[in-house]
């Protein structure tokens, strides 16, 4: 299942239906939707503070660049894609106009939305983490939620139908507030809407297998989404259950789901890779996409396990899986 109500069907048969399937495949984990609408409203609103605030769609390229500036090389091999995002350390600060604004440098207010974006949606009061993130390397997917004059629809009916109860509510005159909002989505009749009960072992149990694979590069639903998952099934069903019924994949550069569209994507047959491991019984250790460019194959990639990352061995062609060792 990819994306949307794809998603959430399939996480909760695992979760729910345990005997319907035998093996589960998903990408872009979009199985959150009370917290993924939070996500969706800070980042309009990170923008949208005031006029000032807005970063122009045009800029993305200005963060994108300083992104891959500070981390590009972290997995031994300058390629234009972010490999060891987890771990890369950047600051939006870096792009701030020493002068006069122009096309190649970000304004004050410009930068501290691009931290709150990176910052991801968190609680004013607590500081409690509401929502993933967006994480560098994802700069140039940002318009649809950050670069319109309006948030996106999805947020928008989610507060008015379901939190408010309120068809006139307004984004503007009375924006979403990321405290008491939270708690008012929280009321037990809104949650059928998520998937995201750890509690996969009835699943395992009868021999269910789940694979996840997300993109460091999503946007749609950001990576810290799917990360938060796997580990809250490794703390409920404990490591062994998941190493023995669940893979988890993080593709650099990939963004909701895989596909073969766009000046960079990632692709690989996720159905091949149930049925081979419900046919075999033996888990993907690894997962080889096949690296598009402006819709052109132009070879294949290692992915590793989360938390590891493929590292360029130092020699090698960028596009050949046996140039890279997982870490």
């Amino acid at each position: 299942a990819e994306g949307g109500g794809g998603t959430i069907a399939a996480l909760s048969s695992a979760q729910r239906y345990p005997e319907d399937y035998d093996v589960v495949g998903v990408t872009g984990m979009s199985s959150y939707l009370t917290r993924h609408t939070f996500g969706q409203m800070w980042m309009w609103q990170a923008t949208h503070k005031d006029e000032a605030s807005f970063i122009p769609p045009a800029k993305y390229g200005v963060l994108h660049q300083a992104a891959l500036n500070a981390c590009d090389a972290r997995d031994g091999l300058k390629d234009g894609i972010v490999g060891d995002v987890e771990r890369c350390k950047f600051d939006p600060g870096v792009t701030l106009c020493k002068g006069a604004e122009g096309p190649g440098c970000l304004t004050a207010p410009q930068v501290e939305a691009a931290r709150k974006i990176y910052a991801g949606p968190t609680n004013p009061r607590t500081k409690q983490e509401i929502y993933s993130p967006m994480y560098p390397g994802s700069e140039m997917s940002w318009a649809q939620l950050a670069g319109g004059a309006q948030p996106l629809g999805i947020p928008v009916e989610f507060f008015k139908y379901y939190v408010f109860r309120d068809p006139n509510w307004d984004f503007k005159t009375r924006p979403v507030n990321f405290d008491s909002d939270v708690e008012a989505s929280n009321r037990p009749e809104i949650q059928p809407v998520n998937a995201v009960d750890p509690d996969l072992s009835k699943f395992f149990a009868r021999g269910g297998k789940l694979l996840l694979v997300e993109g460091w590069s999503d946007t749609a639903v950001p990576p810290k989404v799917a990360i938060n998952y796997y580990k809250a099934v490794v703390s409920k069903v404990g490591a062994k259950a998941v190493k023995e019924s669940m893979r988890f994949f993080m593709v650099p550069g990939m963004g909701h789901g895989p596909g073969t569209n766009g000046e960079e994507n990632f692709n690989f047959n996720a159905l091949e890779v149930v049925e081979e491991w419900k046919k075999t019984g033996k888990a993907p250790d690894t997962l080889t996409f096949t690296h598009y460019k402006n819709g052109m194959d132009v070879g294949k990639r290692l992915v590793c396990q989360y938390p590891q990352v493929a590292m360029y061995k130092g020699s090698g062609s960028a596009e050949d899986p046996a140039s890279y060792v997982c870490k």
